[in-house]
């Protein structure tokens, strides 16, 4: 079986369980044979890239450094999920300070060793802002880089199947749209249930608001369940958004991207997008006024964050960020 591509891919944070997952997945899914895996929790790192070669995978030039100059030097790919965790009763913001500063290094070290990488995924939260952070620093496009969006689309899309007894796939039309958070807005007036529109069944708005309390506490409740936040499911997803990158599938889940058109300005966060060969690409969002005021709420929350940041000296004031990076 061939490879998408035989462009080098690295994954930064690889000894933790979503950078070794996606690894494994990488490798399952043949995206290239050159997959080089980078942290700098040397032990760790050991350890994953020994279990991945007692995989076996045919045809795997797997390499591994602590060295972000080696590693990053001729990346043409890049998935990382290089930040803290987040831990039982803190919130994606909790994490802000100390990731988006190990984002701010991360965008340093793509302008530094690989100017020329094609596309780069974010996926450590508090995302809307680490891949800000990692975009403005990078000098790189607004169409080479996105951050994980997809789970809170994914997690709407299982309570619902869930709700009316079908498989997840019959669900079509479960988005959320603006921050990966707890503000996050939840989009189901274009959801279809095995094929008929959800207003078609008797849902009552109570049972939704609590289908839609238990989607953006999705992520914690996998803390509470495992003790542990996600990481099969970022893997995954993060994954596929670079093989469309790679030129596989597109994919059209939500992705955070970069906006700064129309009334929205100057933030990250997911919208109606497609990831294809030539980067990622969005759409404004169409809902009922309810759903378009809950995104006007989520996007002031995004500024907010994004102004924190500023006071916070990990990117400059708004007006001087074509100083770092020409491209926006």
């Amino acid at each position: 079986m061939k490879f998408l591509t035989e462009e080098k891919l690295l994954i930064v944070g690889a000894a933790g369980m979503i950078g070794s997952n996606m690894a494994q997945t990488a490798a399952m899914l043949r995206l290239t044979p050159n997959i080089c895996l980078y942290d700098i929790y040397e032990p760790g790192l050991r350890g994953v890239v020994a279990e991945m070669n007692h995989c076996a995978f045919e045809g795997l030039n797997l390499s591994w450094t602590v060295d972000p100059e080696v590693a990053f030097k001729d990346a043409k790919y890049i998935i990382s999920s290089g930040g803290a965790p987040r831990k039982e009763g803190m919130t994606r913001e909790d994490l802000l300070k100390g990731n988006c500063q190990i984002a701010a290094e991360f965008g340093d070290n793509i302008r530094a060793f690989c100017p020329d990488v094609k596309h780069v995924v974010v996926i450590f939260n508090p995302a809307d802002v680490t891949a800000l952070t990692a975009l403005i620093h990078s000098g790189l496009k607004p169409e080479q880089l996105t951050s994980l969006a997809a789970l809170d689309s994914t997690r709407l899309q299982e309570a619902l199947a869930n709700e009316f007894d079908v498989l997840q796939c019959k669900v079509t039309g479960a988005r959320t749209y603006g921050g990966h958070g707890e503000a996050m807005a939840v989009f189901a007036s274009g959801v279809k249930i095995d094929g008929k529109p959800l207003a078609e069944f008797k849902l009552s708005a109570e049972r939704f608001e609590e289908i839609k309390k238990n989607t953006i506490q999705g992520g914690s409740n996998i803390i509470r369940l495992r003790g542990r936040s996600s990481f099969q499911s970022p893997a995954y997803n993060a994954v596929k958004m670079i093989e469309a990158a790679m030129g596989g599938e597109p994919f059209t889940w939500p992705a955070g991207t970069y906006v700064n058109e129309g009334k929205f300005r100057n933030v990250f966060m997911a919208m109606p997008t497609v990831i294809d060969a030539s980067g990622v690409h969005f759409t404004e969002p169409k809902g009922t006024a309810e759903e378009l005021a809950d995104l006007d709420a989520s996007y002031e929350h995004l500024c907010k964050m994004r102004d924190e940041i500023v006071a916070l000296g990990i990117v400059p004031k708004v007006e001087k960020w074509k100083e770092i990076n020409p491209n926006l």
